[in-house]
């Protein structure tokens, strides 16, 4: 028997937030949240009962997540001045990847990369399931998701220092 929705949202919720946070950076990531589970709301009545829930959602984000991309693209607003970043409320799952340091360098690696270490080590999704999203074979999501976390190593310093060269 299915769960109800509501006990999905609370349960995987913050994953879903890391991961659109993850791909699209923290401005963006409220939006395709949003998005997710308003698309996920509606097909929830069909999911089968034994569906792996967590991969199921993160397919939605990562797909809710390429159409932000792609109407950012074709609709750019100049803007005189940036806005504000206001801080995370504690008592909300945005305080994922609060470390803006963290968060540039994880936006500096390749396409592949960043999606791969999103969805295995974000996510918490195997390698098998991270291949099926984006395409290719486990090996070469595992391959991927490593050389991301090898990069970050080289370019994430929690003092506050961030390495330019990638």
């Amino acid at each position: 028997m299915k769960r109800p929705f509501e006990q999905a949202v609370t349960e995987h919720g913050a994953v879903v937030l890391r991961v659109c946070r993850a791909l699209l950076g923290p401005t963006d990531a409220d939006d395709a949240w949003s998005e997710t589970f308003l698309a996920a709301l509606r097909a929830w009545p069909g999911l089968p009962g034994d569906a792996n829930v967590r991969a199921w959602l993160v397919t939605i984000a990562h797909r809710k997540a390429l159409d932000v991309v792609r109407a950012g693209a074709r609709h750019a607003v100049p803007v005189a001045e940036l806005p504000e970043v206001t801080a995370p409320r504690a008592d909300q799952p945005e305080e994922a990847l609060h470390d803006a340091d963290l968060w540039t360098c994880l936006a500096m690696l390749p396409e592949k990369q960043r999606l791969c270490v999103a969805y295995h080590h974000v996510a918490g999704l195997p390698h098998p399931e991270v291949a099926r999203i984006v395409g290719g074979t486990p090996a070469a999501a595992r391959r991927a998701a490593a050389d991301g976390i090898a990069r970050l190593r080289s370019t994430y310093a929690p003092q506050g220092r961030v390495s330019t060269h990638v």
